[in-house]
């Protein structure tokens, strides 16, 4: 997936709080779960989108689908985290997010490959992503 350095897609920035950590104050390996939902939804906004306008205006939702995620380095309570979302494929219902956070320093922390699919909002079920946002997310690649 390569060096964050190399990135030139959206990132965001996540201060470690200690709600994020275990006992040892090490990032719970579900935060980065949490930590890449804010990163994706912050590109979506920094397009125009917001994902609640999506649903009542344009009758879509999105949801992940499936997520392969690589624990690389321990991230700890109070750091602050670089969180990317860059659109590695489109397809007409779907779309692959590559992401990463990585210290101040650029080093890597935690990466994941992310699906996400787009849903009718009354049915749950796959649905084209619209003409409008399948337009940006493709000026995005």
């Amino acid at each position: 997936m390569g060096d964050i350095s190399e990135q030139t897609g959206f990132r965001w920035p996540v201060r470690v709080y200690y709600e994020d950590t275990d006992a040892g104050g090490v990032v719970y390996h579900a935060s980065y779960l949490r930590f890449f939902e804010r990163a994706r939804t912050e590109f979506l906004r920094s397009l125009g989108f917001e994902q609640d306008e999506l649903r009542t205006r344009h009758g879509i939702l999105f949801a992940v689908r499936s997520m392969h995620i690589d624990y690389v380095k321990a991230a700890r309570f109070n750091e602050l985290l670089w969180v990317s979302a860059e659109v590695e494929q489109l397809k007409s219902a779907s779309f692959m997010f590559n992401q990463r956070a990585v210290r101040q320093d650029d080093e890597l922390v935690c990466e994941a490959r992310v699906r996400i699919v787009c849903l009718a909002a009354e049915t749950f079920r796959p649905t084209a992503i619209p003409d409008f946002l399948l337009q940006q997310l493709n000026n995005d690649l």
